[in-house]
């Protein structure tokens, strides 16, 4: 998936939270940030997203140690939230509330877009029920 046709789903996304779901989310995804939304929940409170839209479908969804790190920085009072979608659902994780997450390594590519070259990163496995909105097809 080239990296325009994921800023187009982000938006898309964030448009429709906004318009049916009483969120107020602003799309920062052309920043350097480790989310891609930034705004409020439907509740008022305070929150970042981070979106990833997947090809394939896989029973735990997968999250960079290095990229949940830096959104557990983030102010504390701020929601952080992990929206997965792939060809069988979408996936709200809340990631405050998750606790003592194991950390596993794996052989992955060096970046989402460029598949070319593969390293050793330090991941997260979620599984779907910890998810607290689930909409599976």
């Amino acid at each position: 998936m080239k990296i325009t046709t994921t800023n187009k789903f982000e938006k898309a996304l964030i448009w429709f939270l906004n318009s049916f779901d009483d969120w107020d989310l602003k799309w920062v995804g052309d920043q350097n940030l480790c989310y891609d939304a930034i705004g409020k929940t439907p509740k008022g409170n305070k929150c970042v997203v981070e979106m990833k839209f997947r090809k394939k479908y896989y029973d735990t969804k997968l999250i960079e140690k290095k990229k949940y790190d830096k959104l557990m920085e983030i102010d504390e009072d701020i929601v952080k939230i992990y929206f997965v979608s792939d060809p069988k659902g979408t996936y709200y994780f809340w990631l405050n509330g998750l606790d003592d997450l194991e950390m596993l390594n794996k052989k992955m590519p060096s970046t989402t877009f460029w598949r070319k070259h593969q390293i050793e990163k330090e991941i997260y496995l979620l599984k779907e029920d910890w998810a607290s909105l689930i909409n599976k097809t």
